[in-house]
């Protein structure tokens, strides 16, 4: 759903784009909380990297259209709401500059619809129906499922809108809403597919690393040498955990493995067809003042590597790149905002130890 330049006109592009900037502004400040400790910053910077892996993956929804995933939710859940915006932002910001995916003078309206609203919905939704929910180990995965199904429609929703607002071609705006909406239900299972499987896989071997499972009145278990054990409370300081759970380095290892491989092999055999906004575009005439992006030109533009002639080997040398470029500017990005809580901690902590 990136939206392209010229889509929407300069003075609602701008507008938006203020918007995107303040709510960014608020989540770098409330990822301070989420973040915890400074072990949390890498594994941050590995959600947006698979995230930006996971996009590479155009999946069939329709004839002649694709899906890919957004994911907001899948950031909100494992990472926390306000480091989920954060997490995608670092990734349209990545698509936008280096590979020319989604347009530059749009990159507060790809924020708002892909980071901001499919974070806050879905979010808002997880948490209300895991609050009613038994507490289990499935009724989060169930939740993730419901949660990133709806994230995506609504995203498609707040495009709409914002097209009626600013559009810049004559269209239906009911034709257009009615197809935006249609497709992205379609395109919101595969989400929704994509995100239970990934919470629940790491539900099912690290449960204290899913943030939207933390608080739960009934203990998520972890296997241990082979049996189910209490997993610890993070938020109670100073209860033991287990041996197994000390290290987040497989973790994290073993996640950017996967994201590599992702971009780097099987996102050669990702569907060529246009994904849900490109196809209502073209069919309904949104695309009629698109404009030729700012960085058509990148090396990498449009997820290849330029000079080299190999299809398979050009796209997957820009899908490794991409990762590793994202996960180098998310676990940094991260980093920073932990240390700026630790400095103003630190701060607000006079030398006896008494705060002011």
């Amino acid at each position: 759903m990136h939206a392209p330049d010229g889509f929407i006109n300069a003075p609602v592009s701008a507008a938006v784009g203020v918007v995107a900037a303040a709510a960014v502004a608020v989540s770098l400040r409330g990822a301070r909380r989420e973040l915890g400790t400074e072990r949390a910053a890498p594994l941050a910077g590995l959600v947006a990297a698979f995230i930006f892996a996971v996009q590479m993956l155009n999946f069939p929804v329709a004839a002649g259209t694709s899906g890919h995933l957004l994911g907001g939710a899948l950031a909100a859940i494992l990472v926390g709401p306000y480091t989920g915006v954060l997490c995608v932002s670092v990734v349209l910001l990545m698509q936008a500059v280096l590979f020319a995916d989604g347009g530059l003078t749009a990159l507060g309206v790809n924020i708002t619809d892909m980071a901001i609203v499919t974070t806050v919905v879905a979010y808002a939704l997880f948490r209300g129906l895991v609050k009613v929910l038994p507490r289990t180990r499935r009724s989060v995965t169930a939740a993730s499922f419901v949660a990133a199904l709806v994230s995506v429609p609504a995203s498609a929703a707040v495009f709409t809108l914002l097209y009626a607002i600013g559009g810049t071609a004559d269209v239906s705006i009911g034709k257009v809403a009615t197809a935006m909406v249609g497709v992205h239900v379609l395109i919101g299972l595969g989400e929704a597919v994509i995100t239970a499987l990934t919470v629940g896989a790491v539900i099912a071997v690290r449960p204290d690393l899913v943030y939207g499972a933390r608080g739960l009145g009934q203990r998520l278990k972890l296997r241990v040498n082979g049996e189910l054990v209490d997993a610890p409370d993070t938020g109670q300081a100073g209860e033991p955990v287990p041996a197994a759970a000390r290290s987040r380095r497989k973790v994290w290892a073993a996640g950017l493995v996967t994201s590599l491989l992702l971009a780097g092999f099987v996102s050669f055999y990702a569907s060529a067809n246009p994904d849900g906004l490109e196809k209502v575009a073209t069919d309904h005439g949104i695309d009629q003042k698109a404009e030729e992006h700012a960085a058509a030109g990148s090396p990498l533009a449009d997820y290849g590597v330029e000079d080299v002639d190999d299809a398979r080997l050009s796209g997957g040398l820009a899908g490794v790149i991409g990762v590793g470029v994202t996960v180098v500017a998310g676990t940094g990005v991260f980093w920073l905002v932990r240390r700026r809580r630790g400095a103003e901690t630190a701060d607000a902590v006079s030398p006896g130890g008494t705060s002011v």
